[in-house]
């Protein structure tokens, strides 16, 4: 597996930060339920994103050694009045900017705690950028706008990610619910149908007592997800249904399922 390059990252952010304001412009309501964060509205969304984009930059720009508390992030309570758009996306564009700064001037080696225990500059560029892609795609659904398709290679690169976090919190929380994951001879298949073969955007998930293993490849798995890649990877997130249009599951669909529930933490 091959990262993307921490300006690619820098620059991702930077296009999702626009992306997702753009929504605030065309007078989404702030107020509407968020379908695959039902416990959210827009508004809640959009500050939650800017709360985490402001957390990142403080623990990049100081060089953190330990976990610093959210409420000591400059600005991280967002605009004061609830309900304006335009103070929201305003707000979100600022921070948005100071966190990409603050991981430009880092370097990808820059010091910088982590919950993840990777505690560099570079992992919190991978890790929002890929809380942009997905958390843009749920503001598009809320906002009834069309979701671009992600670049390939950061769709895959999402993916590899996520299986990475569920490892990570398989090891750390073991009676936690991806215990249930360990299913010895039993595997998913992820199959991006619209890409270059030269990605390799498939990949065989096996679930041993020891903690899900993966790699890339075209193999026999007990279940399989098929589809275009943007379509895959937010099925994968659950911000897709298994049935929508472009996707299709073969086999054990129940094992695709408990995947799921018991792997999506955001």
């Amino acid at each position: 597996m091959t990262l993307l390059a921490h300006d690619r990252y820098c620059d991702e952010i930077a296009s999702r930060i626009a992306r997702f304001g753009s929504v605030l412009s065309y007078g989404a309501d702030l107020s509407a339920t968020v379908p695959t964060c039902p416990d959210w509205t827009l508004e809640d969304l959009v500050r939650h994103v800017g709360r985490a984009l402001r957390w990142t930059e403080l623990i990049v720009r100081t060089r953190a050694e330990e976990e610093v508390p959210l409420d000591r992030a400059p600005g991280s309570e967002g605009p004061g009045t609830p309900g304006d758009a335009a103070a929201l996306e305003a707000w979100l564009g600022e921070s948005g900017e100071a966190v990409v700064r603050a991981l430009r001037q880092a370097g990808p080696d820059g010091r910088a705690w982590s919950w993840s225990g990777n505690h560099t500059a570079g992992f919190w560029a991978r890790r929002m950028t890929h809380e942009l892609v997905v958390h843009g795609a749920d503001a598009a659904l809320t906002a009834d706008r069309p979701f671009e398709a992600v670049e390939a290679d950061v769709a895959a690169d999402a993916i590899d990610e996520w299986l990475e976090i569920v490892r990570f919190v398989q090891r750390v929380v073991p009676d936690g619910p991806t215990k249930e994951l360990r299913a010895p001879g039993r595997s998913i298949h992820l199959h991006a149908t619209d890409t270059a073969a030269g990605l390799n955007a498939e990949w065989l998930i096996e679930l041993p007592e020891d903690g899900v293993t993966w790699r890339r490849g075209h193999e026999k798995a007990t279940v399989a997800l098929r589809g275009p890649l943007t379509d895959v990877l937010l099925a994968f997130y659950r911000r897709r249904p298994l049935d929508a249009p472009g996707l299709q599951v073969l086999g054990d669909r129940a094992l695709l399922e408990l995947w799921l529930e018991k792997a999506t933490f955001g």
